[in-house]
């Protein structure tokens, strides 16, 4: 059977070839995602969001009245979301390169997402998916000189399954320079950041199709370098920042509430109103899927919503409502201990995040497409 990533031989040979090579250990070592990578992502999406001062409800509510009832709403009722797409990516330390004076880190990621579809009695299947290999490396005073960096971008695959990126590149995820921070750290972003346009990408599948009977939700935020306007849709991050302070009113009127005192009070099957974010281009609001004596603490069991609103209006009650309503209805019984996120899990997307990671290559196939040349003696 051919190796499937045969495409690799020429790229190992050539940085081999012109870098001084330091393997990891046993060829490859993956890298283990942070608990919090889903936090720190919506802290670095959200960065301007530190305070909220707006709501994004019409009736416009107050701070004395937070909270909605948002009884489950079953398919069999109402058929709402019938569109999921999530992503997933691994990402795997091949060695450390020195060219110069220069050493830095080798890394190669897998990245996918797919998008799934519910028909109406109930069954899920797979609308789309993409999956891609990138080799993630450093360039010029952190990295790869021009010459190896320029060969290298030859050997990109034409259908773009193969491709080498440079992670000194800023983007919403890798806002800073790289100069202050950790090469293998800034190279998890730049994948995620990847991982995420292909979910951009994946929208496109569904559009024709989404209507007001047939919303999408996408796992995370519904910003990245851009908005994403596309109608019937809306985010749903499992893990978010903790730090907003909410402050509403004028002068010594003014109330001051920091999210851990909010979603305290968050009871099961409810939502908070809505609030504004990027001067009105997102509605955010909170539901909460499980009872608070099921769970560690009072932010367990809590998803964020986003809505965009790239007309910056308020978003109707009745419409934030019936979206936490279905979204309610949504959560399954995840056995304790099987996925750190079991607590806020949403059946449809825990299938599209398994649908892409099953279709990517194990760590021993990939191991065995790592052969770095011997290096040469005098």
């Amino acid at each position: 059977m051919a190796n499937p990533l045969s495409f690799l031989a020429p790229v190992i040979d050539l940085v081999g070839s012109n870098v001084r090579i330091l393997p990891a250990t046993g060829g490859a070592v993956e890298d283990l995602q942070h608990p919090d990578v889903d936090e720190v992502e919506d802290t670095l999406l959200n960065r301007d969001v530190g305070e909220i001062t707006d709501f994004a409800e019409t009736p416009t509510p107050s701070l004395a009245n937070l909270y909605r009832p948002t009884p489950p709403l079953f398919r069999p009722e109402k058929h709402l979301y019938r569109f999921f797409i999530d992503g997933s990516l691994r990402t795997y330390y091949l060695a450390t390169g020195i060219e110069g004076r220069r050493s830095f880190p080798i890394q190669l990621a897998q990245i996918g997402a797919a998008a799934m579809v519910r028909d109406d009695e109930g069954r899920l299947s797979c609308l789309g998916s993409q999956h891609k290999v990138l080799l993630l490396v450093p360039t010029r005073e952190h990295g790869l000189s021009d010459t190896v960096w320029q060969q290298l971008q030859r050997l990109r695959t034409p259908d773009g399954f193969f491709e080498p990126v440079d992670i000194t590149e800023k983007t919403a995820l890798t806002p800073h320079d790289p100069a202050g921070e950790d090469l293998r750290t800034r190279a998890g972003g730049i994948a995620r950041h990847r991982m995420h346009q292909l979910e951009i990408d994946l929208i496109q599948t569904t559009e024709t199709e989404q209507n007001e009977d047939a919303w999408l939700i996408l796992d995370g935020a519904v910003k990245l370098d851009d908005f994403i306007k596309a109608p019937y849709l809306i985010g749903v991050a499992k893990s978010f920042r903790k730090d907003p302070e909410f402050r509403f009113g004028r002068g010594r009127a003014t109330a001051r509430r920091d999210i851990t005192s909010i979603l305290a009070g968050l009871e099961f099957a409810h939502r908070t109103v809505a609030f504004s974010a990027h001067g009105g281009k997102v509605a955010f609001w909170y539901v909460r899927l499980r009872p608070q004596e099921e769970l560690d603490y009072p932010l367990m069991g809590v998803v964020k919503v986003e809505l965009p609103r790239p007309d910056g209006t308020s978003v109707e009650v009745e419409l934030a409502d019936l979206l936490s309503r279905a979204l309610v209805a949504e959560r399954n019984v995840t056995p304790y201990g099987r996925d750190r996120r079991w607590h806020c899990h949403l059946y449809p997307i825990f299938l599209a995040e398994q649908t892409i990671k099953n279709r990517f290559y194990s760590q021993q196939v990939l191991l065995g497409a790592i052969r770095w040349p011997r290096p040469m003696t005098a």
